[in-house]
């Protein structure tokens, strides 16, 4: 940076923005950018990115005294987060991240990726890809030592009602994910927060930040601790398994009305993890609307909404 002076330096860009906010409302000019490498992880493998803060030669002495003045009394400490974004999150995940930028790139929805023209924010798509194979293994391993007695085609019904779209949304819900994600305007519009599928793509991408953070031990430990309360409930399969688009087909015809009709009305994401949008009419009335991995997913939890809102009819 030409006649710059940096004055800061973080693998985090949550935690860079927070600073130069900082540095912009006691009237210091500055400048943000990052020296991110090019690769399918872009922070916390092998040494994570650095975002750099640069201010005018004339302004870098005041700029420091105002970083200072704002760090955790500890040496080498971290400027205190706005809002505590990072803080509040990891404690209801209950884990620390040692590398705070994998969790910002866990948060950074490709929305927010694409309207930065620095070239230095990274989405967390690979993250997802990831999480989504550490979760399989986890739950997997989980159900093999809980029910021993199971035959594989019950451990496997319970395995995707586990990793479902919806499930993982609830479970993200829980600890207030969407309320953290780092978003584009587009989708801090239309409503991104509350989406199933970004919640439960950040939920997974959520899961490889611990796995790459802290190893294979703490990722499963994360796992196991969200997933408890449902797991139990596999002991009542019949609950777990509930088949909603034979519930629904059995509701509609008994008051007389065609069968229900199921239309995939969007896909988006990469071939390998697709999330479909599905709409259930009947009567060609549009009912209700969901997401899913599979088509399959996203039927039955467009036709588990439609019960829901025929009983609230009554």
């Amino acid at each position: 940076m030409n006649e710059l002076t940096v004055v800061f330096t973080s693998a985090s860009d949550i935690e860079s923005r927070v600073v130069r906010g900082l540095l912009e409302s006691h009237g210091i000019a500055s400048l943000l950018s990052s020296g991110a490498p090019q690769s399918i992880f872009p922070v916390g493998v092998g040494g994570a990115a650095e975002v750099r803060i640069a201010v005018r030669p004339e302004d870098a002495d005041e700029a420091r005294r105002v970083i200072d003045s704002h760090r955790v009394d500890q040496p080498g400490s971290r400027v205190i987060p706005l809002r505590g974004e990072i803080s509040a999150l990891e404690r209801r995940a209950g884990y620390t991240f040692r590398d705070p930028g994998l969790l910002e790139h866990a948060l950074t929805h490709t929305s927010r990726a694409n309207e930065d023209v620095s070239g230095g924010v990274f989405d967390n798509e690979s993250l997802e890809f990831l999480g989504d194979a550490v979760l399989g293994f986890a739950i997997a391993d989980l159900l093999f030592r809980r029910f021993p007695d199971r035959d594989e085609g019950w451990k496997s019904k319970m395995k995707a009602a586990l990793v479902s779209t919806a499930s993982l949304a609830r479970l993200a819900e829980r600890l207030e994910l969407g309320e953290h994600l780092l978003l584009g305007r587009g989708e801090e519009k239309t409503g991104g927060r509350r989406k199933q599928a970004l919640l439960a793509d950040g939920y997974e991408a959520l899961i490889a930040a611990i796995y790459l953070d802290g190893g294979i031990d703490h990722a499963t430990g994360f796992i196991a601790r969200q997933f408890e309360d449902l797991v139990n409930e596999a002991r009542m399969p019949a609950a777990a398994f509930h088949d909603f688009k034979s519930a629904l087909q059995e509701r509609v015809q008994s008051a007389g009305g065609p069968l229900p009709e199921y239309a995939v009305i969007g896909a988006t994401g990469p071939d390998h993890h697709k999330t479909f949008q599905v709409q259930v009419r009947v009567g060609g009335k549009p009912m209700a609307e969901a997401v899913g991995r599979s088509k399959k997913e996203a039927e039955q939890e467009a036709a588990r909404l439609a019960l829901e809102q025929l009983n609230q009819s009554r």
